[in-house]
């Protein structure tokens, strides 16, 4: 099997099935969307139809514009159009922390370039929403609450296992999130012995949302580090 079919494979096998905190749903788009199922296929067998060893950059867990819709870890449907080639019909998502992303895959060299040698996802490739005061769904992370994280460890160390059957390189891994991810990673990595070494970087949205006038140092801090 190509690595593209581990991960579409993956991705269509995620359940959880664990208890949740009172106020709390799973966000699933494998499950919830046959829209985020397609587009995702579609940008696996472009990037991954080989089995290449990469390095594992983690993540949160999606949120609602990003991977919640198109089923790729910080992919909005605009950047799977202008920067994957990917059209996607019938509706559009703007996520912030892909603005970032992908300004730093340009940096990079392109997609082409940036995904043989690196795989993005989530030690929780599940995501999870609540209501807001408004009575809107919002994104909430597995850290968000310390029960919540206790209930979805189990669920969190499974998948990072099955991620690394991909075929992920072991030395290295990135944590984006320089706080209670890194923490929590750590954390799993300690128990489990994962990888190596965790590099924390600081997450796209954080960046976008409070450095953005750094966000040319942020991009090239990041391509020092990743580029090997």
């Amino acid at each position: 099997m190509t690595v593209a079919e581990k991960i579409i494979d993956f991705n269509k096998s995620l359940e959880y099935t664990g208890e949740l905190p009172p106020g709390i749903k799973i966000m699933n788009p494998f499950k919830e969307s046959a829209e985020a199922q397609i587009i995702s296929e579609q940008f696996y067998n472009k990037y991954y139809d080989d089995n290449k060893s990469r390095r594992f950059i983690i993540g949160i867990n999606p949120g609602r514009h990003g991977a919640g819709i198109t089923g790729v870890p910080f992919t909005d449907t605009k950047r799977m159009e202008s920067h994957c080639g990917i059209s996607v019909r019938g509706f559009k998502s703007h996520e912030l922390s892909s603005v970032f992303v992908y300004d730093l895959i340009d940096a990079f060299g392109g997609p082409d370039r940036f995904y043989k040698l690196y795989y993005i996802n989530s030690g929780c490739p599940l995501g999870f929403v609540k209501l807001n005061s408004r009575g809107r769904e919002i994104n909430y992370n597995y850290y968000d609450d310390r029960i919540l994280y206790t209930l979805v460890k189990p669920f969190m160390i499974d998948s990072i296992n099955k991620q690394i059957a991909l075929g992920l390189d072991r030395d290295i891994a990135y944590c984006l999130g320089t706080g209670k991810n890194y923490k929590y990673l750590s954390e799993i990595n300690s128990e489990q012995k994962y990888f190596q070494e965790i590099i924390p970087l600081e997450h796209p949205r954080y960046i976008m949302q409070y450095k953005s006038k750094d966000k040319q140092k942020y991009i090239d801090k990041f391509v020092h580090i990743l580029d090997y």
